[in-house]
């Protein structure tokens, strides 16, 4: 009976000692414990994601991949997953199971190690937000301290929320969201039973349990939880044993995205970068662009599409790479040395395999074989300069060998699709498109592959514009009192100026000179020598100004006469934002990008107010948005889009007569050598342009100017972004008359003239004569024969 006094006694003190030890721990550790207040408002890390205008996933940036998700939005299977792996008792204990606990002492005192054990939801969501994860008694007791805290101001739900967007479960994946969408590329709630118990499996050792890197590990893992949730009743056995029988299905899936538009991604990451520096990287914000997906889409395939047929006409440079093979490789070898070369916009690599008179056997990779016919191989006439090719080949082998390594394309034939040897374009592209309303970029494809070269084209290339800038030219000399009809000189002209470094001589393209010309079918057909003299009579500094109004830095371009043949270096964007004032009414429109960001939760932070055309209003519009100001008369405006609607019905753009519409405008450009091709174009509703050449400024080639090079690309995108816009008439203004004039003077014609023409004038600079002297030998479709003097100009 003493005996038993004595341990109860012995007890009670141990009891009243280990009170006091916890009292004493608690209150040192007390003031060291960090408020759990910000738990109610919790912060995940949630990367960037760059949105389209329809909401198509464009880009992710971030290191940490989380969908932060609500209790309610997580499927009851998937938490009672995690209560079978994890904590079972979790509805029941205070945050901290002693049961758990003592069963950890009593392995301590087995082993004398200490080991991860006793861990409760709630103190793993304490250890994971607030403490380390070193194993030391200190740490410990902070986290039952701080644990007990934490239940005593959540609710369970809550607390659970937070594990399950918290916990981290391997490849970047933090949280049961993105775990679903890494691991499987699903949501939460459509993730079947075994996969879930595969997640809820993951968190107790992401990497010895990850079902990418051991997936026969991963297996028993699972097939554990699985039999724990059966144990708990959160499953039959039924259900329990079908599971088991399903292998594992996982495999890496990295964002999906919906739309390709990298470059417009990565100026959306720049730009965010710079407003919120790395919190952009992790703030978990919603960035929505002014991106069309499908137009993007489309820009991209026209883009590619041209590139391809300037190579076709320009020859093959040669296989890739050589590689040196034996004959015997097995796919696996085979897959290994093709493993470094990826897909380069829409030309995957392959390795030749075989070679028949006519025809080659390619290795695609992944066991994938398949034949490369003469019809794929015919066109691959030897490149030897930009301007010449070899001969056509005769057989396979005079192209590819048994171990090149070569890019192809798959293209649609008569017989079906069929794959046609490509290679990667040594030319490059730029493709634009916006809103000329108020100036919401639609495309933006700033080379063949973002990811072959991030140089962006359209935002970052400084090219000449070439005739691409006689549109502001010819804009500027409307404004100087010439019109439609003015009779310019199209001779021959020597320029002696210090600033171009000596005599200069022009020329047009053709090397012909054709005589007085109006202006209108000046810009319709191109002529330099035009622009030229007109630039000198209207003054360098007028058309410096005019140029001012279309977004130009007067400093950055040329104060010569080079200036009227676009010598000037400019950017694909800025001739777009130039053009879109002549396609909106004379208005002048900042292009851009981002339309809204949001926080995660939705919450607006930033919506894009851009100054917007709305002809009339005074100081904004009716949705409230500032007006964008008018920088050229309507009659003005009115003159340039007619004269550049024949730029297309009967000029240098006349190809794209194939779209069949009668609203479409714009002008031609290519530089000196045919470096620089463009086209620029639109209608009321929108403005493309496209730009071809080298990176490294080298010619093009013969030919290769813009209605050859560029233009194609301007029509297969228009084809499809106009294809349910209806046509939209060009209104006249107030102000303007017309006039039945002589096309060979300019002025007005005579009542019994056969060939007079009509032509529209401002009323104050409409033709008051008749021609009174008999019309010039001169035709102005046709060059002039004989020698013509050259003027001396100083």
């Amino acid at each position: 009976m003493k005996l038993i006094r004595f341990f109860l006694w012995l007890g009670l003190l141990g009891s009243i000692a280990g009170a006091i030890a916890v009292a004493s721990l608690y209150y040192y550790l007390e003031p060291s414990l960090p408020s759990t207040e910000n738990l109610k408002s919790v912060k995940f890390q949630v990367p960037l994601r760059v949105y389209s205008s329809d909401h198509k996933l464009i880009a992710e940036f971030g290191e940490m991949r989380r969908i932060p998700l609500s209790y309610n939005a997580i499927p009851e299977p998937m938490v009672q997953a995690f209560l079978a792996a994890e904590d079972d008792r979790f509805f029941e204990h205070p945050g901290v199971d002693y049961k758990g606990l003592m069963r950890a002492a009593y392995q301590l005192l087995l082993t004398g190690e200490r080991r991860q054990g006793g861990s409760t939801i709630t103190m793993q969501v304490a250890r994971n937000f607030f403490l380390s994860s070193e194993k030391t008694f200190t740490r410990k007791f902070s986290e039952i301290f701080l644990s007990l805290r934490i239940e005593n101001e959540l609710t369970k739900e809550e607390i659970l929320e937070l594990y399950l967007n918290k916990i981290y479960m391997g490849n970047r994946a933090y949280g049961v969201g993105a775990a679903a969408m890494v691991y499987y590329g699903k949501t939460v709630d459509q993730l079947t039973l075994p996969q879930i118990a595969m997640i809820a499996g993951l968190p107790k050792a992401p990497s010895r349990y990850n079902p990418l890197a051991d997936p026969e590990r991963s297996l028993q893992r699972r097939d554990y939880v699985l039999g724990r949730m059966a144990k708990l009743g959160f499953i039959t056995e039924q259900e329990e044993m079908a599971a088991r029988a399903i292998p594992i299905t996982a495999s890496l899936h990295t964002a999906q995205t919906e739309a390709d538009a990298p470059y417009i991604a990565e100026m959306v990451r720049a730009e965010m970068f710079d407003r919120y520096g790395n919190d952009a990287y992790t703030t978990g914000f919603n960035v929505y662009t002014t991106i069309d997906s499908k137009l993007q889409s489309v820009a991209n395939r026209a883009l590619r599409n041209n590139l391809q047929a300037y190579d076709l006409r320009h020859g093959y440079r040669g296989a890739e790479q050589h590689l040196n093979l034996s004959g015997n490789e097995d796919d696996h070898t085979l897959d290994a040395l093709l493993r470094d070369h990826r897909i380069v916009g829409d030309l995957p690599p392959a390795i030749v395999t075989g070679i028949e008179e006519k025809s080659a056997t390619l290795y695609l990779g992944e066991g994938r074989y398949e034949t490369l016919s003469w019809e794929g191989l015919e066109w691959a006439r030897p490149f030897k300069t930009e301007n010449r090719v070899g001969p056509k080949p005769q057989r396979a082998d005079e192209i590819i060998k048994p171990g090149d390594l070569v890019r192809v394309l798959a293209e649609s034939g008569d017989d079906g699709a069929r794959l046609r040897l490509a290679q990667i374009p040594a030319a490059e592209s730029a493709f634009i498109s916006l809103h000329p309303d108020n100036g919401a970029i639609q495309t933006l494809s700033g080379g063949y592959d973002f990811y072959h070269s991030k140089f962006n084209r359209v935002t970052q290339a400084m090219r000449q514009p070439g005739s691409g800038f006689k549109a502001i030219i010819y804009s500027a000399a409307l404004e100087a009192g010439f019109t439609a009809a003015s009779l310019i000189n199209d001779a021959p002209v020597v320029f002696d100026d210090p600033s171009l470094e000596g005599a200069w001589r022009p020329e047009n393209y053709s090397g012909k000179f054709f005589g007085p010309t109006r202006l209108r079918y000046a810009l319709t057909k191109s002529r330099n020598l035009v622009s030229i003299r007109l630039l000198r009579s209207m003054g360098i500094e007028h058309a410096l100004e005019h140029a001012k109004k279309f977004g130009f830095n007067p400093d950055d371009l040329p104060h010569n006469l080079s200036l009227a043949l676009g010598s000037g270096a400019v950017t694909p964007l800025q001739m777009a934002s130039a053009y879109a004032i002549l396609a909106n009414g004379g208005f002048r429109v900042e292009p851009y990008f981002i339309s809204r960001i949001e926080r995660d939760n939705g919450e607006l932070i930033f919506q894009a107010t851009p100054a917007t055309v709305c002809d009339g209003c005074t100081e904004e519009n009716s949705a409230g948005l500032p007006i964008a100001p008018r920088v050229i008369s309507p009659q003005n405006h009115y003159l340039m889009n007619s004269m550049m609607r024949d730029v297309i019905s009967r000029g240098t753009a006349i190809k794209a007569r194939s779209l069949g519409r009668s609203d479409l405008a714009g002008k031609t450009g290519t530089t000196n050598d045919q470096r620089d091709a463009w086209f620029n174009g639109f209608n009321r509703s929108l403005v493309a342009i496209t730009w071809v050449g080298f990176d490294s400024s080298k010619p093009l080639g013969r030919g290769e100017v813009g209605g050859r090079a560029a233009l194609p690309a301007w029509i297969e995108f228009m084809q499809t972004a106009l294809n349910d816009v209806p046509e939209q008439p060009l209104k006249v203004p107030t102000g303007m008359v017309t006039v039945r004039i002589d096309p060979k003077t300019g002025k007005r014609a005579s009542v019994d003239q056969d060939d007079a023409i009509f032509e529209v004038f401002r009323s104050e600079n409409a033709p008051r004569e008749s021609s009174s002297e008999a019309a010039s030998n001169t035709d102005p479709g046709k060059p002039i024969k004989g020698t013509a003097s050259e003027e001396q100009i100083f």
